[in-house]
């Protein structure tokens, strides 16, 4: 007889549907939420590596417009930076601008450069295609130390960042009476 209840009892609980939708929200809840949350982070992730490079061209361009930059106008560029990057933070943001001069033997050398927030470290080396020989460009080196709000357990902070070069419009920039030529 009680073996007859068992039997009875679960093959009521096997056409009981009552429960499966919960059971399915339980399994797909914690994938569902986990695409969101990479979609968002990533998507801020891109977000934040185009607001660098935008940062990077317009200290370029601003740079390569003028023919003398005084300190105050340099600290003006610099400053632009930081109503590009928003609505991140300016703070971790890092600024290199330096004019090169490329000689008849199209030698590249610094001639003055300019930075914010410790500057990048100038390791970028100038494309043999923008190497017209005596001539300038502004280079703009830009890096931005970018915290993921909820992967920062995992990534860690990372490091975006871009790099402009420019040819001067009028001519080679001066920059704290350092000329460029």
């Amino acid at each position: 007889m009680m073996v007859m209840t068992r039997r009875r009892w679960l093959a009521r609980l096997a056409r009981d549907e009552r429960g499966v939708s919960a059971v399915e929200f339980a399994l797909l809840a914690p994938l569902m939420i986990g695409l969101y949350l990479g979609c968002a982070e990533i998507s801020d992730g891109v977000a934040a590596d185009r607001k660098v490079s935008l940062t990077a061209a317009a200290v370029a361009n601003l740079t390569s417009q003028v023919t003398t930059i005084s300190t105050a106008d340099m600290n003006n560029i610099l400053d632009a930076s930081a109503a590009i990057i928003v609505p991140y933070s300016a703070n971790n943001l890092k600024i290199t601008v330096s004019c090169l001069n490329i000689d008849a033997n199209k030698n590249v050398t610094v001639k003055w450069t300019a930075t914010r927030n410790g500057g990048v470290a100038g390791s970028t080396s100038v494309p043999s295609a923008l190497k017209v020989p005596n001539s300038q460009l502004v280079l703009s080196e830009v890096s931005y130390a970018y915290k993921p709000t909820v992967g920062y357990t995992i990534t860690g902070t990372l490091t975006l960042s871009d790099h402009m070069f420019m040819s001067p419009r009028i001519s080679a920039p001066s920059y704290n009476n350092a000329s460029c030529t």
